[in-house]
């Protein structure tokens, strides 16, 4: 079932003014990310018309009804409005002609007014709905702000995560979620994560309880968002398992059809573990600039063979 969002949600995130307070934004729903300019349907082209989406105008719109005759602006608004569409946002703060709010009123659809210039608006817009509409799923695990680098830790119960998110806290890192991380696909590449908001900035420590982290560390200690770059997988130290000493292949993990890295990390008493996936945070950003330290070794190792070979 596709997601939806309220005309109400929409006007109050963006700061959107109601113009017509006779219709109940909070029935009206929206369930599509993309918008319209009806310029086309303003000048009586509606093939190919979407009756689903949100329709935005501006300054164009607005200047072309004007040219026009009160009689030809009812037959324009009546045809357009007639055919049914969640709401409409008239940009630049332009307030519509009379025609345009008698239609509304006649077809009970509401119209908003946006103080911003078009563009911004659509951008706003699409943004949101994005964000808001996105495929989402919940996942156990702490998410966690490391220099940038969005770090979701896992692993069974008991292991640590939230421990360790506490150690980074107190090193300067971020915290997102602890415990429910809501993670929402915003493109085909990329994943964004970020806490419910009724655990929001709370961290759960066995043997002491709950503790909020934004009262005790300040508001600098909490993020309400972050992207997903890795994965660091906590599990219990196992003597028979061969752990990843180079890294010269990359384990990934799919989320909501994204592949993530993913590093399985032994936990055993004296490794530090904030500073081991600090570490990470720091190698992986490395990464995306195109420096791998693995290869790296492994290009000096054949370099020093191939000098004593040729000795």
């Amino acid at each position: 079932m596709a997601k939806s969002v309220t005309i109400k949600e929409l006007a109050d995130a963006l700061g959107f003014e109601n113009i017509t307070p006779w219709i109940d934004l909070n029935h009206i729903l929206l369930d599509q990310r993309s918008i319209n300019r009806p310029a086309f349907q303003l000048a009586g082209f509606f093939d190919y018309f979407d009756t689903g989406r949100l329709q935005i105008t501006g300054l164009a719109e607005s200047k072309y009804m004007s040219r026009l005759s009160s009689h030809e602006r009812i037959v324009r608004y009546d045809r357009l409005f007639s055919l049914g569409f969640p709401a409409i946002v008239s940009a630049r703060n332009l307030r519509p002609h009379p025609e345009a709010m008698d239609a509304a009123k006649k077809y009970g659809i509401p119209i908003l007014i946006a103080k911003d210039e078009t563009g911004k608006v659509i951008v706003d817009v699409v943004t949101w709905l994005s964000e808001k509409m996105a495929p989402m799923e919940t996942r156990h695990g702490v998410l966690v702000d490391v220099f940038g680098e969005g770090i979701l830790i896992t692993g069974n119960t008991g292991i640590g995560k939230s421990e360790t998110a506490i150690d980074l806290i107190k090193r300067g890192q971020r915290l997102v979620a602890d415990d429910l991380v809501e993670i929402y696909k915003t493109s085909e590449f990329s994943l964004m994560g970020s806490a419910p908001e009724l655990t929001r900035h709370f961290v759960e420590l066995r043997g002491i309880g709950v503790v909020d982290i934004k009262s005790l560390y300040g508001v600098e200690s909490v993020k309400e968002q972050q992207k997903i770059d890795m994965i660091i997988n906590l599990e219990v130290w196992d003597g028979t398992t061969s752990y990843d000493r180079l890294g010269l292949e990359e384990t990934y993990e799919e989320i909501l059809g994204v592949k993530v890295i993913r590093h399985n990390v032994p936990v055993r008493p004296g490794r530090n573990l904030a500073i081991i996936i600090e570490t990470a945070a720091v190698n992986n950003r490395q990464k995306k600039m195109g420096y791998n330290a693995a290869h790296e070794l492994v290009e000096r190792v054949r370099n020093e063979v191939r000098s004593k070979n040729i000795d």
